[in-house]
């Protein structure tokens, strides 16, 4: 049969395997993991922390980054590919501006989350639109229900987390989290940014030097997302070797 336009074949229609397996997400979601870096992210009482890898030694680390400001209030994560993750910064920040435009105040991080997920989701229901090969953490100080972690795959999920992960050693960072976590313990400022940091050291069994990671937080006293400098983050280097 022909498969011109009337040759009854559909070449937009996405088609899943006979055990109902969408390969183009399954490709998504290994395009995350072969950027061979791990993100954490914890939630504390006052404040939201999230740290990454800085991969290759060879860059020149102020061209790169993973950590992305989307408005003033609103920070995210991408973890995966590099390119994707700024066409995607790129359409978040507009798409916060006209939130912010159309009503009046900043974009919450829920919304921002599903509006990140429901984009993703578009992609999986065509097969000529590629998803989007990143991990999305998005973190913020909500209003009124204080300070949040959200985190957004290629297949479309979004959900709110006390603590997460993504990237090549997902599982077993989420294993060493559960842990932490389990008695829902109350972290202040320092202890969220340590938890992060000594989960991603566990979890590679390495200890990194300041330069060779990226702190991003948010905190409930003035809401802005900043990424903290060499010095800040040596300082809870420093401070998480001498409690071991």
């Amino acid at each position: 049969m022909s498969r011109g336009s009337g040759g009854g074949y559909d070449r937009h229609i996405t088609i899943f395997s006979p055990e109902g397996r969408l390969f183009q997400v399954e490709y998504a979601f290994k395009a995350v993991k072969a950027a061979s870096t791990t993100s954490i992210g914890v939630r504390g009482s006052d404040s939201v922390c999230v740290v990454t890898q800085k991969k290759d030694k060879l860059l020149d680390q102020t061209s790169v980054t993973h950590l992305f400001p989307i408005t003033k209030f609103l920070g995210l994560l991408a973890t995966g590919m590099t390119a994707d993750a700024r066409n995607l910064v790129q359409q978040a920040r507009n798409e916060a501006a006209e939130f912010r435009f159309r009503y009046g105040y900043e974009m919450p991080v829920d919304a921002l989350s599903r509006w990140i997920a429901d984009k993703s989701q578009v992609y999986t229901q065509h097969a000529y639109m590629r998803p989007l090969g990143v991990v999305a953490m998005i973190v913020g100080i909500d209003e009124e229900n204080g300070p949040q972690l959200y985190k957004c795959d290629p297949a479309g999920h979004f959900f709110g987390h006390k603590a997460t992960s993504a990237g090549l050693k997902e599982q077993e960072a989420i294993n060493f989290l559960e842990k932490k976590m389990k008695n829902d313990p109350v972290l202040s400022y320092e202890e969220t940014v340590q938890t992060a940091i000594s989960a991603l050291q566990s979890v590679l069994q390495e200890d990194f030097k300041a330069t060779e990671i990226e702190v991003g937080v948010v905190r409930t006293g003035d809401r802005v997302f900043s990424v903290l400098s060499t010095d800040e983050i040596d300082e809870h280097l420093t401070a998480i070797t001498e409690r071991d």
